[in-house]
């Protein structure tokens, strides 16, 4: 039975994840919420899949920021679903209050782009969620996973990614 545990995946304690996210500051884009009634629970505690709204919101809003709108995507026929995502929920988060989500395109091979997120509050000495998602590049007409991204959505993400090195 030990044997069995020893070779399952083991999470990092959640102290090690805190010091990662809160104490990394490099190349994050920010974005700020604060927390409406509809983002909560009977108890006014955030409910689970807001924080997956917020870290998409967040994630648009950084490839604005670089100069990618996601119609302009669409309209190349291009997508980016999530194919993948593992979030952790280190605190509750409680009506009224403010956070940031911090965002920020870890590494991009082939049509795989990985993000990181943070959700903190909004001093910084809190962290309420980490995850890490991956997108893959589609094609909308056919329904199937490009080969290679659209060469200016290549040519973006290829500097933002090299800023950050």
């Amino acid at each position: 039975m030990s044997e069995e545990k020893s070779q399952q995946p083991q999470l990092l304690p959640t102290g090690v994840i805190d010091n990662q996210y809160l104490h990394a500051s490099e190349s994050w884009f920010k974005y700020p919420v604060r927390v409406q009634p509809h983002h909560t629970d009977y108890a006014g505690v955030v409910w689970h899949g807001n924080y997956i709204a917020w870290m998409e919101e967040a994630r648009i809003e950084c490839l604005r920021s670089i100069g990618i709108e996601y119609t302009d995507l669409v309209t190349l026929g291009c997508e980016l679903p999530v194919v993948e995502m593992s979030i952790r929920y280190h605190q509750m988060l409680q009506l009224g209050s403010a956070a940031v989500v911090k965002t920020r395109m870890e590494e991009v091979t082939g049509v795989r782009i990985n993000w990181d997120y943070a959700i903190q509050s909004a001093d910084g000495q809190d962290l309420y969620v980490s995850a890490k998602v991956t997108l893959v590049a589609m094609d909308r007409e056919k329904g199937k996973i490009m080969r290679q991204l659209p060469p200016r959505v290549k040519e973006v993400f290829a500097r933002l990614t090299a800023s950050k090195k």
